[in-house]
């Protein structure tokens, strides 16, 4: 068996399920090219979810009734309400959550399924406050799934005009001081300047598009930010101003947005509306930084911490020449020498830990809380990476004692949980094939019971890294 097939596996999939390496060893690189193909597969636990328009309607329905309830009832709290309301928004997190790991533990597509997840990391949104835990996995179903085998600019639209990612970024609200309300505003109160929001104009030079060293200034965030005043949600209130549109989706606010033509990046744009948020988008896919910036993380995810300048340059310059086309860029990392040079180049984060787990053991959970907890104990909590930036993809962030002494403490657990019918040596050459060392085989053989044995083979070096 050829160590290709288990870099293709476990690096670029999500790990082997036992018959997996067999399959794949005809044509690992084959194997991986034809997950590009054809439309954007969903998976049948995904596509049972809700859309995330209907969601926020249900839960601004759910908020109005609390605060009716606390209006009639004075200031006392209305408990039933808000555990109604608690309750709803951890039932949608929950479903999304295991949506997404029985999809990624079931999945026979796994590279195309790694690279929703690696661009969901990219376009990152955090479940820290409400209504986002109740949305943010239909972020990744809705805005990167359909787009993950396309054309960059179409996921860069799709995802800063979701209202997962305006509510996130606050943006809902940013309001043009030259806008209608923004005069209005003016004129009521002399020098104020009434709501404009640089978040997520900040959020796509700094982290969507350019990177941090993309050629930027702050005069460019602050124009961009007005550019996209506007960019907004329909139906946020029953009545006023913010009530128009469609409940729950995209709405363009023209009594707030910043009109004229501005200059971004040295380019004047004369577009009124949100055609002109929209040229600006396409005009950053295009740029070389973010050919660059992409390029690198792709790199970084794919081959190594420390991604080499060969293969950086080589994929900027296809996705350059391609016009942004992802499939082309894939296809180019796929047919590098870079990637296949190292079995174990890369350390797992616990998310990969956890779904390589899984497929290992050929088991797909059916309880959130069983992926939730260890997750959460793990430092990767779903959904919550805790700022735009997104989780690290380097082992600097994931290596040290107590992080691999909570690893081993679930290979533990899940060993007695799922498997009790695996038989560990077995188990190891099927998932990890070549890359299971002779001594790591010796000491799962010497376990002293079965449950050890898994124990120890989720616990080596091997099955830790990718």
């Amino acid at each position: 068996m050829k160590n290709s097939t288990v870099i293709a596996t476990n690096r670029f999939g999500l790990g082997a399920r036992p018959g997996d390496l067999d399959i794949v060893d005809r044509n690992p690189q084959s194997w991986l090219l034809d997950q590009l193909q054809g439309p954007s597969r969903l998976p049948v636990d995904i596509e049972s979810l809700p859309h995330s328009s209907n969601v926020l309607v249900d839960i601004q329905n759910l908020k109005q009734e609390k605060k009716q309830r606390k209006k009639s009832e004075g200031d006392e709290p209305a408990p039933k309400s808000a555990r109604m309301y608690g309750r709803s928004v951890r039932g949608y997190f929950n479903d999304q959550a295991i949506a997404r790991y029985r999809a990624a533990a079931a999945s026979d597509y796994p590279f195309h399924e790694r690279l929703v997840h690696f661009w969901s990391n990219h376009f990152a949104i955090s479940a820290d406050q409400q209504p986002l835990p109740a949305i943010t996995g239909l972020f990744e179903n809705e805005a990167i799934r359909p787009n993950v085998t396309g054309n960059f600019a179409d996921m860069l639209l799709a995802a800063e005009q979701h209202p997962a990612m305006i509510l996130f970024l606050d943006n809902e609200r940013s309001i043009g001081p030259n806008s209608e309300l923004g005069r209005r505003a003016k004129r009521r109160a002399k020098n104020r300047n009434l709501g404009l929001n640089e978040n997520l104009a900040r959020e796509i030079l700094e982290l969507h598009t350019l990177g941090v060293d993309g050629g930027y200034t702050q005069q460019d965030v602050t124009t961009f930010a007005k550019v996209i005043t506007g960019w907004s949600i329909g139906g946020m209130s029953d009545s006023g101003r913010f009530a128009d549109g469609d409940p729950g989706t995209f709405e363009f606010r023209e009594i707030i947005h910043e009109s004229g033509k501005q200059t971004l990046l040295g380019k004047s744009y004369p577009q009124s509306g949100v055609e002109q948020g929209e040229a600006v988008l396409r005009d950053l896919a295009a740029h070389p930084a973010t050919a660059k910036f992409l390029a690198t993380k792709l790199a970084r995810h794919f081959v190594a911490d420390e991604p080499p300048t060969r293969l950086v340059d080589e994929l900027a310059a296809t996705y350059l020449e391609t016009d942004g086309d992802l499939s082309a860029v894939y296809e180019a990392l796929v047919q590098a020498n870079e990637p296949w040079r190292k079995i174990h180049a890369k350390y797992k984060t616990p998310h990969e830990f956890v779904i390589s787990t899984f497929r290992a053991f050929d088991h797909v959970p059916d309880d959130a809380r069983f992926v939730t907890r260890a997750l959460d104990m793990m430092g990767q909590s779903p959904f919550r990476p805790g700022s735009p930036e997104g989780w690290p993809d380097t082992a600097e962030q994931w290596g040290g004692a107590d992080g691999l002494y909570k690893r081993i403490e679930w290979c533990n657990t899940v060993a007695r949980v799922v498997g009790s019918r695996a038989r560990p040596v077995e188990l190891g050459e099927a998932v990890l094939g070549p890359a299971l060392s002779a001594k790591t085989r010796k000491s799962i053989a010497r376990a002293e019971s079965g449950v050890q044995g898994l124990t120890l083979l989720l616990a080596s070096p091997e099955f830790q890294r990718r």
